[in-house]
């Protein structure tokens, strides 16, 4: 079905999806000019025209959102004919520019279209092809055309990166710096993003075979981590003294007492808010995170941390409120981890005990929460339940975390963890100091 009407934003968002099909909306101002909207709800700009020989072309010019407007669509539909009357073609134009696309030029086409196209992946996501192209692929592919590469080319680049060959030390800002490393896992991950931005573009680019396709990626060592209940003794010590000597805050100390005792990640801690706790039946419901929505138990000892949080809650929405910026939460944890594990560090040399946790991550602290749950006989099924690995609707989550099974062994390792914090160092035995490792290599993140 086809109307005419000039095209307007408000027009744009009235037209009806068709049940099958197509309608087209011809522009009353520029003959040719339409907006075609499909049974699937694409709405695009196009150019009907006649080419030099006579022959009748349609031309999409863009789907409308980021960067296509009505304004900007018609002044290109304009362009176009005024480049017939010059002989150009648009269709053979966007097909030049097509076989001269390069690799930097696929992600500027990429990072907007696909947005579009893909409005369902993360921001973070987004964020890490962001990296891997601008840190990784485009210093050394990107003057090439994505039509050229073979799969010869993507696995030397995955090697360069691999071998650090893309290392370097970027200033960001008046103190911003960003220190950019390879690495075999870097290199996978630049690999996977290459992939994903080629098959986006394939139709366009007009090509059959992904050259990044069917490479063998590198794969990083996992490094996994986990705290003996003497570790974990020194961190709570060290916190309680940093907190005592005014080195470190309120809201810093809650943050890695909250992980410990939950197994939680670092961004779902830092941004956790108040909305989102169920005190009393004793869950975190996180509307989303890296494995989407997610119910969590909090076991006593995290909900004792989180009492004496709201006692002194403001307006803020955020748990863990930022200090410097309003209904913000807290930034910088990485920084004021580093310091704690040094101070714990430093703990154990005075108590006389061999321990060093200077190499511990902050994600450590969820492996070490599996660790102690699998020592304390925990089944992995039920430790993947508290984690949040499973995938399933958010109700069906939190119906499966009303098992007994499940709470129990939430809050047994949670107490455990919390008598480690407070017990102090000396009286953990020294048999302590063995982290606890069973069978938790089975244990994803």
């Amino acid at each position: 079905m086809s109307k005419t009407a000039k095209i307007t934003k408000r027009v744009v968002d009235a037209a009806e999806v068709p049940e099958t099909g197509k309608d087209i909306t011809w522009d009353t101002d520029v003959k040719g000019f339409g907006l075609r909207v499909t049974s699937g709800g694409a709405k695009s700009y196009i150019l009907n025209y006649r080419t030099p020989e006579g022959r009748s072309r349609e031309w999409t010019i863009g789907r409308h959102g980021s960067p296509w407007t009505p304004d900007m669509a018609r002044q290109r539909a304009i362009d176009a004919l005024r480049g017939l009357a010059d002989g150009i073609d648009p269709l053979e134009k966007k097909a030049a520019a097509r076989d001269a696309m390069t690799v930097a030029q696929l992600w500027a086409h990429y990072s907007v279209e696909g947005k579009i196209a893909r409005p369902n992946k993360k921001a973070s996501s987004w964020e890490n092809d962001r990296a891997m192209f601008e840190r990784h692929i485009i210093p050394l592919l990107g003057k090439r055309t994505v039509r050229s590469l073979t799969k010869g080319d993507v696995s030397k680049m995955q090697a360069d990166i691999a071998a650090g060959k893309t290392a370097t030390d970027i200033k960001t800002g008046f103190r911003g710096r960003a220190i950019v490393r390879g690495g075999k896992s870097v290199a996978g991950h630049a690999v996977v993003s290459l992939r994903a931005a080629i098959n986006f573009a394939m139709a366009d680019i007009g090509i059959t075979d992904n050259p990044a396709g069917k490479i063998e990626m590198h794969k990083g060592a996992k490094k996994k981590r986990f705290l003996s209940e003497l570790e974990a003794a020194l961190i709570g010590e060290a916190i309680a003294r940093m907190q005592n000597d005014a080195a470190i805050s309120d809201e810093f100390a809650d943050a890695i007492r909250l992980l410990m005792f939950t197994g939680c990640r670092k961004n779902e801690i830092q941004k956790l808010q108040w909305e989102w706790l169920d005190m009393r039946r004793g869950f975190i419901e996180f509307p989303d995170s890296k494995t989407g929505a997610k119910v969590t138990p909090l076991p006593p000892a995290a909900r004792e941390v989180i009492t004496a949080r709201w006692e002194k809650r403001s307006n803020n929405p955020y748990v863990l409120p930022s200090k410097i910026g309003e209904h913000k939460p807290i930034v910088g944890l990485q920084k004021v981890w580093e310091k704690v594990r040094e101070k714990a560090t430093a703990i154990a040399k005075e108590a006389g005990h061999d321990a060093d946790v200077t190499d511990v991550r902050i994600h450590d602290l969820r492996h070490s929460f599996a660790s102690f749950a699998a020592s304390s006989g925990s089944s992995l099924a039920v430790i993947g339940k508290i984690l949040g690995h499973t995938q399933t609707a958010t109700t069906a989550i939190y119906a499966h975390l009303h098992d007994d099974p499940v709470r129990q062994a939430s809050e047994e390792t949670a107490s455990r963890i919390a008598a480690a914090l407070t017990s102090g160092v000396k009286n953990v035995s020294e048999s302590a100091k063995t982290p606890a490792t069973p069978a938790t290599d089975e244990i994803s993140d």
